[in-house]
């Protein structure tokens, strides 16, 4: 069972990666729409781990190719 402070981080831990995909993986504007600083968001992301590069390549290849993706329902 996932303590309480577990279920806060992994929420936090989404907003943020979350506000970062709405603002173009552009921190300062994640940021800003989270309400926090340039500065906490960095250290945010540095305490979660997560690394937006990779995070960002990994939804690149999976978004499917809309050409192929209407191909397909045709």
């Amino acid at each position: 069972m996932d303590t309480l402070k577990d279920k806060i981080k992994g929420l936090e831990r989404e907003a943020i990666i979350g506000a970062l995909r709405e603002s173009n993986w552009v921190m300062a504007q994640a940021a800003r729409k989270l309400g926090i600083t340039e500065r906490m968001i960095g250290y945010k992301i540095k305490k979660y781990g997560l690394r937006i590069k990779e995070v960002r390549w990994i939804e690149d290849t999976q978004q499917p190719d809309s050409d192929q993706d209407r191909n397909n329902h045709i």
